[in-house]
């Protein structure tokens, strides 16, 4: 069902698209600088309520909203959109100290923060309309729009690094997506044979009504290329590759944006086509899919953390890892999975958001993203530590914080689904990563100071309350999600193809 649509229902439906357009436009006229450096805190801040209400909205009524056939905003958007609006605030609210610093040290001008400002605006935009598109075209030409815009993000710093980070990431994701385009190909053939209309062809929710219409040879070969091109941009194995180096390289609030939401409204889009595909082909074939998806990027994760020396690396390679843990909850599918898939999204966007913009200040200070530079943490800065430590600890999954209660979840839903051998190698591997990441952070946080007269760290205050922020929702969540819990509920519905 779906609720008439009026003209201040429109605007809510794009207003989380049009804040940030705005504000891109408003670095773009009046450029960077301490007044206009606040625009994109204020336009996440109304991208986030105009979620918060949409969300409240749809999951009273149970309904959803199209707009002229482009937009549709149901309860897996919704959530999508706070997800976004959340990880953007904490994000855009760091970017000022952050650039701020940049200009300082010399190592960026005016003109760059003002393009820092339009282009970071401009992705937040992107990553909104893909979440509403109900044209499968639509969203796959926003999640691409999400590739050229932060390509030129990751190759902020004028490095050779940067740069080559910036080609690698074009790169892969470009072939993911071309992967992604011929998969949308194919479902439109599919649906044109099936008798839906050329309007309809592409359309989601027309696609989910039909789906037993649809021939099953053509929507096998569909649903491995998409879950390929969307999983590249993911982050899943074995088109990973780009991850650890972009998300190294780009300025940290960006990092935050990429890491933190970025790849999980890549993985939206794999949740929109196991709706259709599932009743096309039957659950089998994008358990299997994604179950192996899943277990390669844990393995990938667990194998490269061990020995590795470069802290913002390390927080790239363990997005890997969560990802592959949502892959494995929205294999299991049940109502339960797919619960704590959600609530993983949003607990990992709040932690690792937390983790690299902490991260940022850190290497600012240091000049270097080594671990073995950042030894002594606690000792130089305890408010610093304290934040990175916290962050590290909901990576891992510690309670009190949500990863804690959505990886119990996802461990719960396998073994009552009969994935026990999946949810045990799953397990395993993810003993090595916590010993890995443990091992690392102790060094960071306890080790002895690189040099005997090493300086205080400077965490400036907008900086260390995002950072607080972040660890404070991420640890509620843990406690009780009841502010979400209608919307969780509707979302996973939507999710599991039972609404």
């Amino acid at each position: 069902m779906t609720l008439p649509v009026t003209f201040p229902v429109a605007v809510m439906v794009f207003a989380p698209v049009l804040m940030p357009l705005l504000a891109a436009c408003g670095y773009a006229v009046l450029g960077w600088n301490r007044v206009t450096a606040w625009l994109g805190a204020l336009a996440a801040a109304a991208l986030l309520a105009a979620a918060v209400v949409s969300g409240i909205a749809v999951s009273g009524t149970g309904q959803a909203v199209t707009v002229a056939g482009l937009a549709r905003m149901d309860a897996l958007s919704a959530f999508m959109l706070v997800v976004i609006g959340a990880v953007a605030l904490l994000a855009t609210l760091a970017s000022p100290a952050y650039l701020a610093a940049e200009l300082a040290a010399g190592h960026t001008t005016p003109r760059a923060a003002r393009r820092y400002g339009v282009l970071t605006q401009a992705f937040i935009a992107a990553m909104a309309l893909a979440v509403l598109a109900s044209n499968l075209g639509v969203m796959w030409v926003a999640i691409e729009a999400t590739t050229i815009l932060t390509a030129f993000l990751v190759g902020f710093h004028p490095s050779r690094q940067a740069t080559e980070a910036a080609w690698k990431y074009v790169v892969i994701c470009s072939a993911g997506i071309v992967l992604a385009f011929l998969g949308i190909v194919l479902v439109h053939y599919a649906a044109l044979h099936a008798g839906l209309t050329a309007a309809d062809a592409l359309d989601g929710a027309a696609l989910a009504r039909h789906a037993a219409d649809l021939d099953p040879g053509v929507m096998r070969i569909a649903a491995v290329l998409l879950v390929l091109g969307f999983g590249t941009k993911a982050g899943l194995a074995p088109m990973h590759a780009w991850l650890p180096d972009a998300h190294s390289q780009a300025p940290a609030p960006v990092s935050a944006l990429m890491s933190g939401v970025l790849l999980s409204v890549a993985f939206y889009a794999i949740l929109r086509i196991k709706v259709i595909a599932d009743v096309a082909l039957g659950p089998a074939t994008m358990r299997v899919l994604l179950v192996a998806a899943a277990l390669a990027s844990l393995a990938v994760a667990a194998a490269l953390l061990l020995a590795q020396r470069d802290y913002k690396r390390l927080l790239a390679y363990s997005s890997i890892e969560h990802m592959g843990l949502i892959a494995l909850g929205a294999a299991i599918g049940t109502e339960l999975a797919l619960v704590a898939v959600l609530l993983h999204i949003l607990g990992h966007g709040l932690g690792k958001s937390a983790l690299f913009l902490s991260s940022g200040h850190i290497h600012q200070a240091l000049g270097s993203s080594r671990i073995d530079a950042a030894r002594g943490l606690a000792l130089r800065s305890p408010l610093l530590a304290g934040a990175f430590g916290a962050g590290l600890l909901a990576l891992l999954g510690l309670p009190p914080f949500s990863l804690f209660a959505s990886e119990v979840g996802i461990v719960r839903a396998g073994f009552a689904a009969g994935l026990g051998w999946a949810i045990a190698a799953a397990l395993l591997l993810m003993l090595v990563i916590v010993a890995a990441i443990g091992r690392h952070g102790r060094r960071m946080l306890l080790g002895s100071p690189a040099t005997a007269a090493a300086e205080p760290l400077p965490f400036p205050r907008t900086a260390a309350l995002a950072v607080i922020a972040a660890l404070v929702a991420c640890a509620l969540l843990g406690i009780t999600v009841s502010p979400l819990g209608d919307l969780l509920h509707g979302a996973a519905a939507i999710a599991g193809g039972t609404s």
